[in-house]
């Protein structure tokens, strides 16, 4: 088969479409023919050269991708060749072929074609689990998500509105702000001009938000603290604005606040299993319904993976940017 690989370290160019060996399904886990994958951040660092895949996952970039079950593994049930899923990966979807543990798996669901249906795994995961299972954002609270227009920022929107949250997000111009308002979010934050606290603060009579969607890290550290209500939870998830920052501990306890860092990739197969469950069991009839839907910028054939990272980089973009067969 053919993959995206990456022979050394670097740009866009260095992502190279070549041949090489098939993939075979162990215990558990099934192959699935891709028909699509999605790009993410942490792909960009892998190509980098700072994000190696997990021991024993595939070496080519790509964490979540749609296609048809072609063959099934020893123990695999519920399952059937010619499935059409879409898969949480912990890499290899940036090829003809992956193998993924059964319990990664999703059916595509009602109302998605099976290319757009590679725009979800990795997002709903993310979000989910973050926004819902560890920081238990309830009800008529605020979630404040930064990066509003990106996969990860327009999931949020859609599934913080979903179960009667209030959403602030923070995007760098007035059209990603737009896009966001579109998608049901309430306070639209410009944050090359705005102070994302001093808006928060105001939008919610001084309350704060009780719970932080970042992608940013050390760069936000201090002032998503003070944006935070009492009692408030701040999820970090990413770290483009750098990994190392000063946590001013007095106002944590003053709040009486919590920080969590987490991420979905190096997890046990068997934590995966469970978060799919429950997006499957939480997201999929929203999508199902049409309450929420994928947002897919644009697609870029798979052997032209180095032009997809171009738009990461650039940040043009708005949701996902799949790669297609």
């Amino acid at each position: 088969m053919y993959a995206i690989t990456i022979p050394e370290p670097g740009g866009p160019e260095a992502l190279v479409w070549a041949e090489v060996p098939d993939p075979v399904p162990g215990e558990g886990e099934v192959l699935v023919e891709v028909a699509a994958s999605a790009v993410n951040r942490a792909d960009l660092l892998q190509r980098q050269g700072f994000y190696n895949p997990p021991p024993g996952a595939s070496p080519y970039p790509g964490l979540e991708c749609s296609g048809r079950i072609t063959a099934l593994g020893p123990g695999v049930s519920g399952w059937a060749v010619g499935d059409e899923v879409c898969a949480l990966l912990s890499g290899g979807g940036y090829a003809e072929r992956v193998v993924v543990p059964a319990g990664q798996l999703l059916p595509v669901p009602d109302g998605v074609d099976l290319v757009t249906a590679a725009a979800l795994p990795e997002v709903t995961s993310t979000v989910w689990s973050n926004v819902f299972m560890i920081a238990h954002l309830r009800p008529g609270e605020t979630l404040l998500a930064h990066g509003g227009s990106s996969g990860i920022g327009t999931m949020a929107i859609q599934l913080a509105k979903a179960v009667g949250a209030k959403v602030a997000v923070t995007a760098g111009s007035k059209e990603k702000l737009a896009f966001c308002g579109e998608l049901g979010a309430d306070i639209l934050i410009n944050y090359r001009e705005q102070d994302f606290v001093e808006e928060i603060e105001r939008a919610t009579d001084g309350s704060g938000a009780d719970v932080i969607l970042d992608n940013m890290g050390a760069k936000y550290l201090d002032r998503n603290v003070r944006a935070l209500a009492v009692n408030g939870r701040l999820a970090i998830i990413g770290m483009q604005g750098g990994a190392k920052g000063e946590l001013n501990i007095g106002a944590l306890l003053k709040k009486r606040a919590a920080v969590t860092a987490t991420s979905l990739r190096g997890r046990p197969a068997a934590e995966k299993a469970s978060i799919v469950a429950a997006v499957r069991e939480h997201v999929w009839p929203l999508i199902g319904g049409g309450h929420v839907r994928p947002v897919v910028d644009r697609t870029v054939p798979m052997h032209d993976a180095a032009a997809a990272h171009r738009v990461l980089e650039e940040s043009s973009h708005i949701g996902k940017v799949l790669l297609t067969r």
